[in-house]
């Protein structure tokens, strides 16, 4: 059964009372763009491969999906066929790169989340990658929890139908939550997964640490902030989304 929503806001918009977060760029700082970058070896230059390239046709996406695009990106003939080798070969870059230690947690993300949770707010944690909750489970918030574990919904790595720009994997996260979903933000720092948000009719907050925040604001993020710190943590309890210096 749905929550019911708290008192309606000023703005008239629905009140917001749960969080969904991706991981990779939200979360945690992961060596996903660098597996893909040094993976193009053999199809591409991989110094083409720049961070601008990655954050607007990669980051987000299903793998297979984000092998096509990154070799279309860069003109490699016959992308289509070239891709599955190409997505098993960043994989195998990816997990030597994580076992090597290459992921950090984003302090601030941290600070949110366990604000969020203090709130007593839902969570999901909602990412098309297979492997972010083995990212996940070695890091501690504030309270000792494990940053996999504070979670109502965890849908990453799901094998869905449709991926991001699609809304599937967030509707999916807030069912799991049975929360409605234009009563959920969505912390995403790619173009991908903010169109996927809105899609979804939820509310898009666009984390621009990367200074691509122009990315974020045509693919029309509610609220775009370069650090999680930046949220404003009074009127997010009131239910409203804002920028501290709004």
């Amino acid at each position: 059964m749905l929550h019911q929503s708290p008192k309606p806001v000023s703005d008239q918009r629905p009140a917001l009372y749960a969080g969904i977060f991706d991981v990779d760029g939200v979360l945690l700082a992961s060596p996903h763009e660098q597996a893909w970058r040094e993976a193009l070896a053999g199809y591409a230059d991989p110094a083409a491969f720049t961070t601008a390239v990655y954050q607007a046709e990669v980051a987000g996406k299903p793998r297979l999906d984000g092998a096509r695009a990154a070799l279309k990106a860069m003109g490699v003939a016959n992308a289509n066929g070239r891709a599955p080798a190409y997505a098993k070969t960043k994989q195998a870059r990816l997990e030597a790169l994580i076992e090597g230690g290459a992921v950090r947690a984003f302090p601030d993300a941290l600070r949110l989340v366990q604000a969020v949770h203090d709130l007593g707010w839902p969570m999901a944690v909602a990412s098309s990658s297979k492997n972010a909750n083995a990212m996940m489970k070695p890091i501690l918030l504030r309270s000792g929890v494990s940053l996999l574990d504070v979670f109502s919904a965890n849908v990453c790595g799901r094998d869905l139908a449709h991926g991001k720009p699609d809304p599937e994997l967030f509707l999916l996260a807030a069912s799991e939550l049975h929360i409605a979903a234009q009563h959920c933000f969505v912390a995403e720092d790619a173009p991908a997964g903010i169109e996927a948000a809105l899609a979804g009719g939820m509310t898009g907050l666009g984390v621009a640490r990367l200074g691509d925040a122009s990315l974020l604001r045509a693919a029309r993020a509610d609220v775009i902030v370069t650090s999680l710190d930046e949220v404003d943590l009074v009127e997010l309890a009131a239910g409203r989304l804002r920028r501290i210096d709004a």
